[in-house]
């Protein structure tokens, strides 16, 4: 289980305890005033995650890109990227310097409604691309003398 799929875990388990907590009655609560920007994404507790990028899940055929990197989830929208700790949570605003950058080079609007096949390609693409480059390393050490560069070879 993956730490977004966990969280995702966490926060049906957390929408379940607070249905019980208001089953159990009114309680007085403390006054508390907090401001944060941010933003409400309605979604499932626990959406589907697939693979978008090495680190990088996003939510399964969603109208918005949600992605997962690190157990966190983030939204970009106009620009501005948002996060939570939960799918169900409350997304605030995040300074760009703070958002991871693999998140950052995604190119906007590609992982909208993205599907199953879609990134079952983006991984065996993303895999062929790690082969290639392996190949090339291997291909570039053998012409340079194939050895580990501590000395020449008899």
């Amino acid at each position: 289980m993956s730490l977004c799929e966990s969280a995702s875990v966490r926060a049906a388990m957390v929408v379940a305890s607070a249905a019980v907590a208001l089953a159990a009655g009114p309680r007085p609560a403390a006054a508390q005033v907090s401001v944060q920007m941010g933003i409400q994404v309605p979604m499932p507790p626990a959406p589907t995650l697939v693979f978008a990028a090495p680190g990088i899940q996003v939510v399964e055929n969603w109208g918005e890109e949600v992605f997962c990197a690190g157990g966190i989830y983030w939204v970009r929208r106009a620009g501005d990227w948002y996060r939570a700790p939960t799918p169900a949570a409350h997304f605030v605003h995040v300074e760009p310097a703070r958002v991871p950058a693999p998140l950052l080079r995604l190119p906007p609007g590609q992982y909208r409604h993205w599907q199953k096949a879609q990134a079952r390609a983006a991984r065996a693409s993303w895999k062929a691309e790690r082969e290639r480059e392996r190949a090339e390393r291997t291909a570039q050490r053998h012409a340079h003398g194939g050895g580990t560069g501590h000395g020449p070879h008899e």
